[in-house]
């Protein structure tokens, strides 16, 4: 594959600038580019590398006449046109596992800080209160974390979170109950989880199967009162409006949010969600 110029359309770590450029690819950093610019930019490239930020979609890939290779530096692609780039024999790329423990460490992060009430009690202090009892919290020794996917991001959280003395319950389709086991998962069904779980943390691809339902209130409905919720995957996985409902509720106690159905959130639920007082929103940091 003959690649003499590549786009870099999302901000990157700079070695994989100096990597292309090494081996004699002239590499252009043009980051978040609005559609009708980018549509006009990548007539002049063989390849581009995304994150998460641009989408390459149809029209994009049509007008890259050139375009030869799609790279995404992160797990995923539900950001590019597979079908669209497959028609014109674009190749698409991706890095899974790349920034499997990113995105682990985030979700430690996250489920510890939603239990000890981390960033509403920093943020009274900081107004001069002492909120001391307000913002207690509770301990994760003996909860039940239940981790939905359990590649290598999910088996990464297990493992760390064991060491909190947490006790590991998981579901996966395509891992078996023995694999399960190896990392001291005990495999599940959805239905057996859900009134289990202490805490859930989703690690899925965003695929048909795994968008958000409109039954997600039953499903929630279905957990523990108080039950907290994590994701560190990708927006679109949860339904937001019934998440907002179910934290209203008190159905869930907390939620932990590093992704969103759009993003940047302009949504008027997503905004909303983002300001409850009981969601710790962070702007996809893991990838």
């Amino acid at each position: 594959m003959d690649i003499k110029k590549v786009l870099v359309a999302d901000a990157v770590d700079i070695s994989c600038v100096e990597l292309l450029r090494q081996v004699g690819i002239q590499v252009d950093c043009k980051y978040k580019l609005p559609k009708d610019q980018l549509i006009a930019e990548i007539q002049n490239y063989d390849g581009i590398i995304v994150r998460s930020d641009t989408k390459v979609t149809a029209e994009v890939i049509e007008a890259g006449t050139r375009l030869k290779v799609i790279g995404r530096a992160g797990a995923g692609v539900d950001n590019i046109d597979v079908n669209a780039a497959s028609v014109k024999n674009v190749l698409v790329l991706n890095t899974p596992g790349g920034n499997a423990i990113s995105a682990c460490e985030l979700t430690c992060s996250l489920i510890t800080s939603l239990a000890r009430n981390v960033i509403p009690a920093a943020a009274s202090l900081k107004a001069g209160r002492w909120d001391r009892k307000l913002y207690t919290g509770h301990e994760l020794y003996g909860k039940t974390l239940a981790i939905l996917g359990l590649g290598r991001i999910g088996r990464e959280v297990a493992i760390r979170m064991q060491a909190w003395g947490m006790k590991t319950i998981g579901y996966d389709p395509i891992v078996s109950a023995e694999d399960a086991k190896k990392f001291k998962v005990e495999s599940l069904t959805l239905e057996q989880i859900w009134p289990l779980a202490d805490y859930i943390t989703v690690h899925t691809p965003l695929i048909p199967e795994t968008r958000s339902k409109s039954d997600m209130q039953s499903v929630l409905n279905k957990c523990k009162k108080g039950v907290h919720i994590v994701n560190v995957a990708r927006g679109g996985i949860i339904n937001e409006l019934d998440l907002l409902n179910a934290l209203k509720s008190g159905q869930c106690g907390g939620a932990a949010l590093d992704v969103f159905e759009k993003e940047p959130t302009t949504n008027k639920i997503t905004l909303e969600l983002i300001q409850n007082e009981k969601v710790i929103a962070t702007p996809h940091l893991w990838c």
